[in-house]
């Protein structure tokens, strides 16, 4: 064997031993733990560097040459001591494409991790240093007896990092099934063959999945199922009209309501209800899906259509073929399925099952651009008549859409008193204590609550809110007589909401506002790490400064590594520049700027893209130009602006030029533009099979 094969396991060791060491330099906070860690590492690098000096001298055949061999591969001091170097690696290594501000990484290890990792370096440290005084078969034997036990602890050791880990756990993942890989050889070889081999099953299933549509409805559901109040909904779950739904196929249950009366909770629901009843049953399907105005982006046809084949696909294992071939169809060629594939996919799927049930919550905040409700409509009442698959939906009372359900069940949802009741009970400790302590105080408040919501369930929400700074039952009570009432109940709620925000002091009031004009704004519900990373923004400051961030209770987290707001505004500006006309300089000095247009490009592209590549960004195109993103986006007057520095040819990586993100993304306005624009060649070829862009 070639020297330098032989010692390729240990430079490549060497190396990440150094990168992981800078990161740690760079870390900031557990200055004691950073330090012990540190140290340990720079101690096995020095038994390395030995050892790497020898492995350069030695030729094949001679002992020097058979140490190294058994030092290297798979079940081996040094393959473990990569992977526990790795681990670390995981967790600290900072996203790409971000602004050198957020490099600054705080530390994301507990003490307790820490002391684990140097334990399993201290391991396989000792056994290294058996190379450099003991012969061959020793060191061998010493090897195999330690094996065992030292990769069953390394395994529990990434498995705890990953189980306390707030981040994606990709990485995490990797790592184990290497380490199922190394306990395949050494027990029961076809127990951890099968688990490797299932592993890799779920991950490449997850791949297409993820690949159909990347949105997640269950994170939403459990958000919103948390929030109830245990007994909530009893009305609906025990109606004659939901257990016929329940009973029978091709049933659909048309559920209307009022703003506020609870709808969005009342699916959550019969979410909840089907998955209890029916989660040990795999021939029944349920799949179901959140409409939301601010997600028109994420939540067209194909996005919907995609996200109800993703729910019933999920349920089979291997994945239907149907699905499979969707994928294989279109991943070489990085295209998108049409809404047509994508529906012969689902009613193939659908007929897999013996029946389905269907959920759909606010259906009149589904797009009407390009006919999206009426497609998924119709979509949903062929899969009932084809496949008697069940149909429950929510929406207000819209004509257009209730005309659609004027043959079926429908069952008006309103707030209940008796959910209203167990509501404020869930409430009452939010208010003064004085009203813990007064049962008859309780009573009233809940009896002055339902008189004054008539049916719109967020108004208790709002007039609970308006109780907690009453210092008196007096008090408490004299609120109660003022509630508001009737249709402009929620403007007199909001305004009561907007006085108590301008009585605080200066500095929680304008906390307050940047608050409710992030959130009405967003064009999506950001999380709370993207909220505050979003008030932490200076305007007029070309970077963040993370000493800026304001404190937010019990929720984040010190292994944040990177700015969790990034994601958002690379999905999202673009949107909001649509509504700043003129454009700011600002914006045109980031379109201008090609070092934040290539990093705004990978994330965005990440997950338009390949969610199965996700953050890597070298599988998606490069060389993208400001004006491709404004074309994008459909922004014209940046667009305008933007192609008079430009030629409106310029191609990306993958040879597409605006004209064709501009096509694409159904953007007609920015489409007129480049092709009235001189010298525009309107059938240029991207390179993935000579497709034609125009």
């Amino acid at each position: 064997m070639d020297p330098l094969s032989t010692t390729a396991s240990i430079i490549a060791i060497l190396q990440l031993s150094s990168d992981v060491v800078k990161y740690i330099i760079g870390a900031t906070g557990a200055t004691k733990d950073r330090r012990r860690l540190r140290e340990e590492i720079l101690a096995c690098e020095s038994i390395l560097l030995q050892l790497q000096d020898h492995a350069d001298d030695a030729d094949e055949g001679t002992k020097w040459w058979e140490k190294i061999k058994a030092l290297e591969g798979p079940d081996t001091p040094l393959y473990r001591l990569g992977i526990a170097l790795q681990a670390v690696m995981a967790k600290l290594e900072p996203k790409k494409g971000l602004d050198k501000a957020l490099s600054a990484l705080k530390w994301p290890f507990d003490e307790k991790e820490v002391e684990k990792l140097i334990s399993a370096m201290q391991r396989e440290k000792s056994l290294l240093q058996l190379a450099m005084t003991n012969e061959c078969r020793g060191l061998i034997r010493e090897i195999k007896k330690s094996s065992h036990e030292n990769t069953e602890l390394l395994m529990e050791l990434i498995q705890t990092i990953k189980d306390n880990a707030t981040e994606d756990t990709g990485q995490f993942t990797k790592l184990n099934t290497i380490l199922v890989e190394i306990r395949a050889s050494q027990g029961d070889l076809k127990t951890y063959a099968g688990e490797l081999r299932d592993q890799r099953v779920h991950l490449e299933q997850r791949t297409v999945l993820d690949w159909i549509t990347p949105i997640d409805y269950a994170p939403q559901q459990s958000d919103i199922i948390n929030r109830r109040q245990p007994g909530t909904g009893q009305w609906l779950l025990g109606s004659a009209k939901y257990q016929d739904w329940l009973k029978n196929d091709k049933q659909i249950l048309f559920c209307p309501g009022i703003p506020g009366a609870g709808k969005t909770i009342l699916t959550s629901i019969v979410v909840e209800n089907l998955v209890t009843r029916f989660e040990n049953d795999k021939n029944i399907g349920i799949a179901y899906l959140y409409c939301n105005f601010r997600q028109q982006d994420d939540q067209k046809a194909e996005d919907l259509l995609g996200g109800l084949l993703k729910q019933l696909a999920q349920g089979w294992s291997p994945l239907p073929e149907s699905v499979v071939s969707l994928y294989g169809s279109h991943k070489d060629r990085r295209t998108r399925p049409s809404f047509d594939e994508i529906s012969r996919a689902l009613q193939s799927v659908a007929a897999l099952y013996s029946r389905v049930f269907i959920v759909i919550d606010a259906l009149d905040e589904c797009q009407t651009t390009g006919g999206c409700r009426t497609r998924l409509l119709s979509e949903l009442f062929s899969l009932q008549a084809k496949y008697g698959s069940n149909l429950f939906t929510t929406s207000r009372f819209i004509p257009e859409i209730t005309e659609k359900f004027s043959t079926s069940t429908s069952l008006e949802i309103r707030a209940s008193v008796e959910d209203v009741r167990r509501y404020v009970d869930g409430y009452i400790l939010h208010l003064p204590s004085f009203v813990g302590r007064n049962p008859g105080l309780q009573e009233e408040i809940k009896n002055g609550i339902v008189k004054a919501i008539d049916g719109m369930f967020l108004l208790a929400k709002l007039h609970l809110d308006s109780l907690i700074g009453k210092r008196s039952p007096k008090a408490v009570r004299a609120a109660l007589t003022k509630l508001p009432t009737g249709s402009e109940a929620y403007d007199h709620a909001y305004e009561n909401a907007m006085e108590r925000i301008e009585s605080q002091v200066t500095g929680q009031k304008e906390l307050a506002k940047q608050v409710l004009s992030w959130i009405t704004c967003a064009r999506r519900p950001l999380t709370t790490s993207e909220l505050q990373y979003a008030l932490a923004v200076e305007v007029g400051e070309a970077e963040l400064d993370e000493e800026n961030l304001p404190e937010i209770r019990d929720m984040f987290s010190e292994r944040l590594r990177s700015n969790p707001l990034y994601d958002y505004a690379a999905h999202n500006w673009g949107h909001h520049a649509h509504e700043d006309m003129p454009p700011s300089q600002k914006v045109f000095g980031f379109l201008e700027s090609k070092a934040k247009v290539e990093a705004s490009n990978q994330a965005l592209m990440a997950v338009k893209r390949w969610s199965g590549h996700f953050k890597y960004s070298q599988n998606f195109p490069r060389q993208i130009t400001g004006l491709h993103l404004a074309a994008y986006f459909g922004v014209e007057n940046l667009a305008r602006f933007l192609l008079g520095s430009n030629g409106p040819n310029l191609k990306d990586s993958y040879g597409r030029t605006p004209l064709s993100y501009a096509a694409a993304n159904g953007h007609e306005a920015v489409v007129k533009l480049l092709l009235a624009t001189e010298g525009v060649e309107a059938d240029s070829k991207d390179n993935n099979y000579g497709r034609f862009e125009g």
